[in-house]
């Protein structure tokens, strides 16, 4: 009997034990690569600091936002911040940015051409569908030198917006994921860092045109608005600004995700 009450009572113990060393839970929604693969690097971080990261992988840019207005996850980190906005204005969501990571620069690949300016005169040419994305490939395609814009539309553009097309560029709008997916089709594709790493294209090496460095396109952890200082989201944004953190983007991207902190 002795026994079976110290056994029971050591059970006990062990449950309680147990419950004491688990931690907060921390989802967060992201795409796979490069962001998904950032979180894992920090899962023992945030774990010494008390949280337990769930990282819930989508492999489009709406589902992430979606996710977060609805309370599924604390956080989100996928998105640069004219998407954001964008997203925020169209669907009327409660997602606030919290603060800037890295930028992943977007670039133009082919497997037709070297330069863009071999470019034949009716080239198809595909950029992402999404406004704040396919207004970033259109200045991309304009300081290369291939369309003009309307003056001032800025990040808003659209392809109604292009004013001058001298080489009668045929331009398809197809969703961001599957833009590097066009490649053997396409003269030209104009691709996120993102969806470039996740199919073995590395922008800086790979793409033969690359946007500037002073892109404000910046990638931002997201949250709930008020929830902005909670201590959950904050770790996560201490976690994600490390200089473990910084190290890895360096040396694992090699110029393909450029760290902003």
């Amino acid at each position: 009997m002795r026994k079976t009450l110290a056994a029971a009572a050591a059970a006990v113990i062990a449950g309680f034990s147990s419950l004491a060393l688990a931690g907060t839970p921390l989802s967060v929604a992201a795409t796979p690569v490069p962001h998904a693969d950032i979180l894992k690097l920090i899962e023992p971080d945030l774990k010494a600091a008390g949280y337990d990261l769930k990282v819930v992988e989508f492999s489009d840019y709406v589902s992430p936002n979606l996710a977060l207005d609805a309370g599924e996850v604390d956080a989100n980190y996928y998105q640069h911040l004219p998407f954001l906005n964008a997203s925020v204005a169209a669907r009327k969501l409660k997602v606030v940015p919290v603060k800037p990571i890295h930028i992943l620069p977007m670039a133009a690949y082919s497997k037709k051409v070297k330069n863009v300016a071999r470019l034949r005169k009716g080239a198809t040419v595909t950029i992402p569908n999404d406004p704040s994305n396919g207004g970033r490939a259109l200045l991309l395609l304009e300081d290369a030198g291939l369309i003009k814009l309307r003056p001032n539309v800025g990040v808003k553009a659209t392809v109604l917006d292009i004013v001058s097309n001298p080489r009668k560029l045929r331009i398809r709008e197809v969703e961001a994921a599957q833009v590097p997916r066009t490649l053997d089709d396409v003269d030209l594709a104009v691709v996120n860092s993102n969806y470039a790493i996740g199919v073995g294209l590395n922008p800086v090496k790979d793409s033969i045109y690359l946007e500037s460095k002073t892109s404000p396109y910046a990638v931002v952890v997201a949250t709930l608005k008020g929830h902005e200082a909670d201590a959950k989201v904050q770790a996560l944004v201490k976690a994600l600004t490390s200089a473990k953190v910084r190290k890895f983007m360096i040396e694992q991207y090699k110029g393909s995700v450029v760290p902003v902190f």
